[in-house]
């Protein structure tokens, strides 16, 4: 994996992968397509999340909510 592994916090829960219980993740940014606005060639405007990939098991979780907060970790 090529990006640096992160820890994620939401307010003052850290949170852990769903599957493996993992704390570290690779960060990717994820833009949430419709059907309608991509037949009108405006997909640009969707709506965009935060993917978190678990570093040990490659889950991928989504996160739309701006308050979560990202941070460098040393694997």
């Amino acid at each position: 994996m090529a990006s640096k592994p992160v820890r994620a916090s939401l307010g003052e829960v850290w949170l852990t992968c769903q599957i493996c219980r993992g704390d570290l993740f690779r960060e990717r940014g994820v833009l949430l397509n419709s059907t309608g606005m991509e037949f009108m060639k405006l997909a640009w405007a969707d709506e965009n999340a935060t993917g978190l990939i678990c570093w040990r098991c490659g889950y991928v979780h989504l996160f739309v909510n701006k308050d979560i907060k990202l941070y460098r970790a040393d694997k």
